[in-house]
This record gives C-alpha cells, structure tokens and sequence, in this order.
C-alpha cells in the first residue's frame, strides 16, 4: 500500500512562506494499491492531488472523516468529480439528523459553492458508514465513531501486508484524569491496534490542550501515548495548528522528542510525503 500526503494543517488553510515547509492545506491523503485509490477527506489538499499510476477501473473511493468545512472545502476542486466518465465513490459518517447527501448539500450548493452536487457529472454514489466494516478492491475498511464534535468517524485500511490508520480530528484524552492507560477504553483504540502507520491529530502542545479541553483534538503527548499504547510502529502527528509556523512547530516537536521515548518511529506530517508499507 502507497500513502502520499496533499494535506496535514487542520482548520483552516494558510499559506505563506512561514507555513510552506509542513504545508499549510487541510487534512487530505491517499491510500493505493494494485489500480485502486482511496482518498481520505475532502480538504483544501485535494485539489493537488495527482494520480501517480493508472487505475484499475475508473473509480475512485472518497473516505470523509466528517464534515467540518476544512475536510470538505477542496470537494468542489476535485476534477474527477466532473469527469462524465468517473465513478465517484462518497462515504461519510452517518447521522441520526440529516443524510448524508443533505449534508454535503449545504456545501456543495449555492451561495457557498456555485454548482449543486446534483449537477455534477460525474456517476456520484453516496455511503453511509457507521461501526462497519466494508470492502473496497484489495482493502478492507474498519470505520469506527470517534470523539470529535458532532458525527465522525476514523479509518483502518488493511490491504495484503500493511495496515494504515486515519484519525486526523481526535481527542482521545478525555478520561477522568486524562488519557486511559487501558486501551479498551479508549476512542479509537481498535482502529489504531498494531498498525504499521498512524496519522494521528496533534494539533496542541501540553500547555496548549490545557484551555482547550473538549475541542476535539489533541496533544503531541497524547497523540504519542495514544499510539504507544496501540503497539503503532510508525506515527505522523498531523492536524498542524494554523497558528503554529514552521518554525514553531519544528521547536515544538524537538522540545517533545528531548522529554520522550517512545519505542517506535514519530515524527510531524509534512505535505507531500510519501511512504511505501510494504
């Protein structure tokens, strides 16, 4: 399986020298694998995103996380949606208020986008997922609920021999007294278990977190023990605060990796990384 990053900063997009060597687009990457790709939000990262190898079929596998604007602004922007000869596969989180297709409705409708997702020409096919488990060419897909404002949801991709977990909007870390040492009892535990690659959301420092408890994301920390403590070989820690300058968030990381030691590779997400999970 092939994953490449388009993009790692959360909220809101911003560019500028001081931004552009993480990146400054939201959360979006893919998932390949013998012709098939898997596309993981919707964010301003999408419109980059270049297909590196043909397609078995002409389809491709849209995975929403939720649909916070900064994992769905980039949809209108994706041209294969406007490709008559594309299938276009939509799975997002279900709701017990609205369907999916009215939700993305909002958006993708004027006075905030100029074409209605009704129009769009390309053969457009929406899925609901919940606690599932479903199919998609060589990969097999967990979705599990996890602790986030309003509907959402994480991602485990297995494909023949590697395991990729997504979980760029997550706060695990709301015990009592914090992160939960036992992992039954943690938000996205069974998601993220053995996983040869997590994308995790590390958008606070320790300080940081302290005031923003709640808000749906997590700590550096956090997201480190989180994956610890999910036997993960390999973490990204994503979801950049778009306050956070590239300078900032390389202090940030070395102040962290001097006070930890955790027993697998971690490092922070950079737009336009590439891994190979053999």
């Amino acid at each position: 399986m092939k994953i490449h990053l388009w993009g790692v900063r959360g909220s809101i997009p911003c560019t500028g020298p001081e931004t552009s060597g993480y990146g400054g687009n939201t959360s979006c990457c893919d998932a390949s694998e013998d012709g098939w790709l898997l596309v993981l939000d919707g964010g301003s990262g999408i419109h980059k995103l270049v297909l590196k190898e043909p397609l078995a079929h002409k389809r491709i596998d849209i995975l929403l996380t939720h649909l916070h604007l900064d994992h769905i602004q980039g949809l209108g922007f994706f041209y294969p949606l406007f490709d008559p000869s594309m299938e276009i596969h939509i799975w997002g989180p279900a709701s017990s208020f609205r369907s999916l297709h009215s939700r993305l409705s909002r958006y993708l409708s004027p006075p905030l986008f100029p074409v209605l997702i009704r129009d769009l020409p390309c053969k457009l096919i929406l899925h609901e997922v919940e606690n599932s488990v479903f199919e998609i060419g060589p990969f097999t897909i967990h979705s599990s609920y996890v602790i986030h404002p309003g509907p959402t949801v994480g991602y485990r991709i297995t494909s023949k021999h590697s395991t990729f977990t997504y979980l760029p909007d997550h706060e695990p870390g709301l015990g009592r007294s914090g992160l939960y040492k036992d992992p039954r009892w943690i938000s996205g535990s069974n998601l993220a278990a053995d996983s040869d690659l997590l994308l995790h959301d590390a958008q606070y420092t320790t300080e940081e977190y302290q005031t923003k408890k709640g808000w749906g994301h997590s700590s550096m920390s956090d997201a480190s023990l989180f994956a610890s403590f999910a036997g993960v070989k390999h973490l990204l820690l994503s979801h950049h605060d778009p306050a956070h300058s590239d300078e900032q968030l390389t202090k940030i990381f070395s102040d962290f990796r001097m006070i930890s030691n955790f027993p697998f590779q971690y490092e922070l997400a950079k737009e336009g990384m590439e891994f190979n999970l053999a």
